[in-house]
């Protein structure tokens, strides 16, 4: 007869950390996660600090200091914040998912899809702050809501965003509000694809330039969230459950086993590869990368049929000089070719490297595309009077060369080292993360992680994938 499952024992990181950290400052040889969980942490708050000095720079000094100008407003510090706000509202779709079917593999996810969630949210929210000009008038936007400005209406995505997160997490540590985790775990589906269709209501919305104003903005921000988001909670699952290089308790690398970096070295976990959520984590970034690139398939082709736009399609795909070239090679090959053939071979040899690589490529291909479509679009001269040529002392009718500067760059990276600051403090301290049975049991059976969240009543011989 099948045994019941027993429930899902989660752990701070944090504990093992400052373990090891008191016992490598007593003299004891530090372990390698231990030295790389705070050299990155390092690097990530000197990163954050860096991009607060260079936007105080540019606040002081002017932004004439920037590669910007009057006809391209939003560089490479906004294609950083777009891409991580994208991405933190496709993870909480994801850890929402899992939170609905929580006999599902996807239910290990959920805790700490909605701290990488708020985490990429806060980094991207951090680079929209930092690239103001004027940090200070932040409160106006909420003494004088405008409902029509789809920047105002952000604001109310992004306080609910982060309101829905905080119930989600607090239903699933408080056992007194499971009643409501169904409840709340529907908000936290439907929230962020509210969100993801705002952010691109900014672009379809815009009538200024024909690049924009167009329907299929909606779905192909939805489907870009979607799909970074499920690459960057996979590169996070990947990451609390060990990426290689593997320690053992003998401090040698092994093949079939694999321990997290920042838990304790000793205790180790199952293949991640052959991991349920690995593989489904792996198969839904596959699916999503998919309708993503369907959907900008359909959305270059609007823009060639129509004769308003074929112009900026052909600057955008053909003699655009970089842009062309970041949206063929970064898009196209390195952002959806090359991680479906990973993703295919780790299915295939079951690496994890594979799946870690893959997603990682996913999201330079954001970059890329997030680039060609936002800056290159302003790049390209707007038509004042369609059929004419319009010549003037404004640079009317003129590509605008734009070249990032070292300002920009660190404001646009400091997004990303918030980010993973965030997340890193996060995941030290609240139980995030499934503790490995072995280690929660005492037993020196073989290592496995306890099915997360699944009720007595499920079997323990019930396939979960």
């Amino acid at each position: 007869m099948a045994q019941p499952t027993r429930p899902t024992h989660y752990q701070p990181l944090g504990s093992p950390i400052w373990q090891q950290t008191r016992q490598w400052a007593g003299g004891q040889a530090p372990a390698a996660p231990l030295w790389l969980f705070w050299l990155s942490a390092g690097l990530a708050a000197l990163a954050a600090l860096a991009g607060a000095a260079a936007a105080l720079h540019l606040a002081l000094s002017g932004h004439h200091l920037s590669g910007m100008g009057t006809q391209l407003v939003w560089g490479i510090p906004h294609v950083f914040a777009l891409t991580l706000i994208l991405a933190g509202a496709g993870a909480l779709v994801v850890a929402a998912s899992g939170q609905l079917t929580a006999t599902t593999p996807l239910a290990a996810t959920t805790r700490l899809g909605s701290i990488v969630a708020s985490a990429l949210l806060i980094g991207g929210l951090a680079v929209l702050v930092f690239d103001l000009g004027r940090p200070d008038q932040l409160p106006v936007t909420f003494q004088h809501f405008n409902p029509a400005s789809s920047f105002a209406r952000n604001i109310f995505f992004y306080l609910g965003f982060f309101a829905i997160v905080g119930l989600l997490l607090w239903s699933l540590l408080d056992p007194a509000l499971a009643r409501y985790r169904r409840l709340i775990g529907w908000l936290a589906l439907i929230w962020p694809l509210l969100l993801a269709t705002n952010v691109g209501s900014i672009f379809a919305l815009l009538a200024a330039h024909e690049g924009f104003r167009s329907g299929l903005l909606f779905p192909l921000f939805v489907s870009a969230a979607l799909a970074y988001g499920s690459a960057v909670l996979l590169l996070g699952w990947l990451a609390a459950n060990g990426l290689t290089p593997a320690v053992t308790a003998r401090g040698a690398n092994a093949r079939g086993t694999i321990s997290s970096p920042v838990m304790a070295p000793h205790v180790a976990t199952p293949p991640t590869a052959t991991h349920p959520t690995t593989k489904r984590l792996s198969r839904l970034l596959a699916l999503f990368l998919a309708a993503h690139a369907a959907v900008l398939l359909v959305h270059l082709l609007s823009l060639l049929y129509s004769p308003a736009a074929r112009d900026v399609a052909r600057f955008l795909l053909i003699d655009g000089g970089i842009y062309p070239v970041l949206f063929w090679f970064g898009m196209v090959a390195v952002g959806v070719i090359l991680p479906s053939l990973l993703l295919l071979a780790g299915v295939i040899r079951q690496r994890t490297s594979h799946f870690a690589v893959a997603a990682g490529l996913v999201l330079l291909g954001g970059l890329a595309h997030l680039f060609v479509m936002v800056v290159g679009v302003q790049a390209h001269p707007v038509a004042l009077i369609p059929g004419y040529e319009v010549t003037g002392a404004a640079f009317d009718g003129e590509v605008f060369s734009y070249q990032p500067t070292l300002w920009e760059w660190l404001i646009g990276l400091s997004g990303v080292a918030i980010a993973w600051l965030t997340a890193l403090v996060a995941v030290g301290v609240l139980p995030l993360t499934p503790r490995p049975a072995a280690a929660t049991r005492g037993s020196s059976a073989p290592d496995t992680l306890d099915t997360p969240d699944t009720p007595a009543s499920q079997s323990a011989t019930d396939p979960v994938d």
